[in-house]
C-alpha cells in the first residue's frame, strides 16, 4: 500500500507540474507501479460490471489478469480503458469478434486479453516470444494460452525481480491467487510479447 501511494504521489506531482505522462514512461517506474499492486487478497472475478468512463475500474479488491495491466498503466498516467475504446471505435473491424458484439463496450473491452493483444500490436512494439529469459525486459507485456486445447488467454507484466532458483524474471499477474509476483514466464504457451508506452 505504501509503495502504491509513493507511485501515485510521483505521478500526481508530475501531472501537477505539467509533465506529460502519456508516452515514454521509464520502464522502472512502470515496473514499480506494477509491483505496488501486489495483493494476494484480491479476489479473481471476471464478471461483467458497469464502470465509469474514463478511468473506470472494478472494485480494487477484485479483478482478473487484464485488470493488473490496466491498473499498472493507469498508475503511470496511461488509461487503457480510454485508449482501447477509442481505437476500437475507430477500427472495430481490426479487433477480435469473439463475443458476438457489433459495437464497442467501454465497460469490458479493455479487460479482454485478445483486445489488449490487438491494441498492443497496433500501437506498441511486437517482440519475439522466445524461450530465452534474457529476451524479456522489465515492463514488457506477455500473453499466454493456459490450455493445451482450446483457448484461455492470460496476460502479465515482466518485472525486474527474478526467480532465485531459475534466474527468470518474475511476472506480476492474477491467475486466481490475487495480484502476485510469480515465476510463470515459461509455464504456459506464450502467445504474445509486447512493449508499450515505455522508454
Amino acid at each position: 500500500m505504501i509503495r502504491r501511494l509513493r507511485v501515485c504521489l510521483i505521478v500526481c506531482s508530475l501531472a501537477f507540474a505539467g509533465i506529460a505522462l502519456a508516452e515514454g514512461i521509464p520502464s522502472s517506474e512502470f515496473v514499480e507501479a506494477a509491483i505496488s499492486l501486489e495483493d494476494s487478497t484480491v479476489k479473481y472475478d471476471g464478471s461483467y460490471r458497469r464502470i465509469a468512463y474514463p478511468l473506470g475500474d472494478v472494485p480494487a479488491d477484485t479483478g482478473v489478469c487484464s485488470d493488473v495491466v490496466v491498473r499498472a498503466y493507469r498508475l503511470v498516467g496511461i488509461d487503457l480503458q480510454k485508449r482501447v475504446h477509442e481505437d476500437m471505435k475507430a477500427n472495430f473491424a481490426a479487433y477480435p469478434k469473439l463475443w458476438g458484439l457489433t459495437r464497442t463496450d467501454r465497460n469490458i473491452d479493455h479487460r479482454r486479453v485478445p483486445n489488449l493483444r490487438t491494441f498492443f500490436a497496433r500501437h506498441g512494439k511486437v517482440l519475439s516470444g522466445s524461450d530465452d529469459p534474457n529476451d524479456y525486459e522489465p515492463g514488457d507485456i506477455v500473453t499466454w494460452n493456459l490450455r493445451d486445447k482450446g483457448s484461455l488467454p492470460h496476460i502479465g507484466i515482466v518485472t525486474d525481480r527474478y526467480s532465485q532458483a531459475a534466474g527468470r524474471p518474475l511476472i506480476m499477474h492474477n491467475i486466481g491467487n490475487g495480484q502476485v509476483l510469480e515465476d510463470i514466464l515459461f509455464r504456459y504457451r506464450i502467445t504474445g510479447h509486447y512493449r508499450y508506452g515505455l522508454d
